[in-house]
């Protein structure tokens, strides 16, 4: 088996990643675990779709499941998760605020043009 180079382990992982429904799901599961139902009345997505996504979480390793009788209970796999999202969360925010001094420039500069 040839092994996967760092940066391309790194891409699948953000691929992983890219889709709303499950970056959502690991967002509530930050608060802690949660079951299935309770990740439905929050994401309001088809119980398919949530499935589907959840199924990938899962065998990516980044959530897991637990069966409670009928129930099934997903948590995060670690803190690293919610840390990532944090991050996220920061660097979206530095390059809003950077796009909103840009914009009061562009603001700026067409008011005093003649």
């Amino acid at each position: 088996m040839v092994p996967v180079p760092l940066y391309q382990a790194k891409a699948e992982f953000f691929r992983m990643l890219g889709h709303p429904v499950r970056i959502r799901v690991l967002e509530l599961l930050q608060d802690g675990p949660m079951p299935v139902r309770d990740l439905l009345a929050q994401i309001e997505v088809e119980p398919s779709n949530l499935s589907q996504q959840l199924a990938v979480l899962r065998r990516s390793g980044i959530v897991l499941s637990v069966r409670d009788g009928s129930t099934v209970v997903y948590q995060l796999a670690g803190p690293d998760v919610a840390d990532l999202l944090r991050a996220a969360r920061r660097i979206l925010t530095e390059m809003l605020v950077g796009q909103n001094e840009l914009l009061d420039e562009l603001r700026e500069a067409a008011a005093t043009a003649p």
